[in-house]
């Protein structure tokens, strides 16, 4: 199969420039990836399907990308073996060959976040309690995913049980962000988005509960999407919204739309278009009226993003979310921490207890504390914010507030002890600009707003109102057709040829 024929044949150009903007592909706009791992997964996914590339050719190059930059990046661990993965692309081709179609990621490499069991692969948690366990069978996003036609390779790094947002464990350390390996790659998605922004996977998938698609989108310059809770998950009632969610990542916009449509309970988000940006209203929340502390340099990026909306047509306002955000932290570390209560049989059992982080054995303690009176006053607040919310998208169709409140800062630090100053008193207290969607279930995409003089990547949340999913992707494809950040790559660092 011809690579270079995929690249310039007007018969291809002519069906896409017939097709509608969902499934226009950039590949025909000038800007030619150097190799197959270049393309975005939507333009793979349509070389693969035109028979245009082969899946042979496509695992060759992937894995090829992985042996030279996984090595200093430690995104993707408990690879399947290379030969196997051939075998496995060589059948993808067969397929194909005999007209049998899988599904738009048909032979495409995937590994999934070390959360969730894939058969036959070890399944850690990041936790040296289950270094050695083999998952038995998929998990319910796995199936969908190989559903799609995908080759599982392997997982994507994750930190111990998945807490915190610093992409480290004892079973396989630490994951580097793409543009410096020497940083944390955010987490608890860091390996899924270390993994993108290296391109060392087409598509990523991870799950957020205080920031694990956001804050990792935000730290390797990729979009991160955590959609409302009824989305993706089965039990994400909208009365009772759950805490966390699973969700897509992409190098863009497209592609994460992509994947949602194939973890998504619902599939109805095949034929997204950028959202008229004229007279679409913004409501800027900065940094809280200065009660978050945030590291300099957070908020101009922002800033600067913003008026590039406002030049769009865009209606950009300072606001305020005229709520005790005090109340809001109480509310959501008390609800969050009455959650580890599931966790006891590990704290109890002697010898786990010592395998456990000092984080999580703190977690699980402040859940014993925890009344059931204490419980109730956090819902109480919890839906006094969810109408707060409400009235707030009666003024504006977005909510907008930075991702992060410090860069990417060193892999060797478990977290932030201090910010711009002001001591944080938690391990997740650095991370509490996150909370406001997350304790809303209310759908947030990550996109980015460039680097910091040092070169670290930041990016910035667009909040839209419980339901409205379409409506913040649609307003993220537009955000990438008036900025160029996601154009800029890493200088990569890898191991010797």
């Amino acid at each position: 199969m011809k690579r270079r024929k995929f690249l310039t044949t007007s018969t291809a150009f002519a069906v896409l420039v017939a097709a509608p903007f969902s499934y226009s592909h950039s590949v025909f706009k000038g800007n030619l990836p150097s190799d197959i791992t270049g393309l975005s997964a939507s333009d793979l996914s349509f070389a693969i399907r035109e028979k245009q590339i082969s899946c042979v050719e496509v695992m060759q190059a992937y894995l090829k990308r992985i042996h030279k930059y996984n090595p200093v990046y430690n995104a993707i661990i408990s690879m399947v073996a290379d030969d196997e993965l051939l075998k496995q692309a060589k059948a993808a081709d067969q397929a194909l060959a005999k007209n049998e179609y899988w599904g738009w990621m048909h032979g495409m490499p995937h590994a999934i976040k070390d959360l969730a069991p894939v058969s036959g692969l070890r399944h850690t948690s990041g936790s040296p309690i289950f270094a050695n366990r083999i998952a038995e069978e998929d998990g319910f996003l796995v199936t969908k995913i190989r559903n799609q036609g995908a080759i599982f390779i392997g997982k994507t790094n994750t930190p111990e049980f998945g807490l915190g947002s610093q992409c480290y464990n004892p079973v396989f350390g630490a994951t580097g962000s793409a543009y410096n390996p020497e940083l944390t790659s955010g987490g608890s998605s860091g390996g899924a988005a270390c993994s993108l922004g290296t391109h060392m996977l087409p598509v990523a998938d991870g799950g957020d509960m205080m920031g694990s698609l956001r804050n990792p989108g935000a730290f390797n310059n990729v979009i991160g999407f955590r959609p409302s809770t009824t989305v993706v998950m089965e039990d994400g009632d909208s009365k009772d919204r759950l805490l966390w969610t699973s969700g897509p990542m992409g190098r863009d916009t497209r592609d994460t739309i992509r994947l949602l449509q194939t973890m998504a309970i619902d599939p109805v988000y095949d034929n997204l278009n950028p959202i008229k940006l004229k007279n679409i209203k913004i409501g800027w929340m900065g940094n809280l009226d200065n009660y978050l502390a945030m590291e300099p340099g957070i908020l101009k990026l922002c800033e600067i993003s913003l008026e590039a909306l406002s030049d769009a047509g865009a209606s950009v306002e300072a606001m305020k979310a005229n709520f005790i955000m005090s109340d809001l932290w109480q509310s959501w570390t008390t609800l969050r921490h009455s959650g580890r209560s599931n966790m006891l049989e590990y704290y109890e059992d002697p010898i786990n207890h010592k395998l456990l982080k000092p984080e999580l054995i703190w977690e699980i303690e402040q859940s014993l504390s925890l009344t059931e009176k204490d419980v109730e006053s956090a819902k109480v607040i919890r839906n006094d914010w969810n109408s707060a919310l409400d009235r707030m998208f009666e003024s504006y169709d977005f909510l907008v507030l930075p991702t992060a409140q410090v860069f990417p800062y060193s892999k060797e630090l478990h977290w932030p002890k201090e910010v711009n100053g002001t001591t944080m008193d938690t391990y997740h207290r650095w991370m509490e600009v996150v909370i406001l969607a997350s304790l809303g279930g209310i759908p947030v995409v990550n996109v980015p707003v460039g680097f910091d003089s040092r070169g670290r990547p930041m990016g910035m949340q667009v909040m839209g109102k419980f339901g409205d999913d379409k409506k913040v992707l649609e307003f993220a494809l537009a955000y990438e057709q008036i900025t160029n950040h996601l154009s800029k790559r890493p200088t990569l660092v890898g191991v010797a040829d």
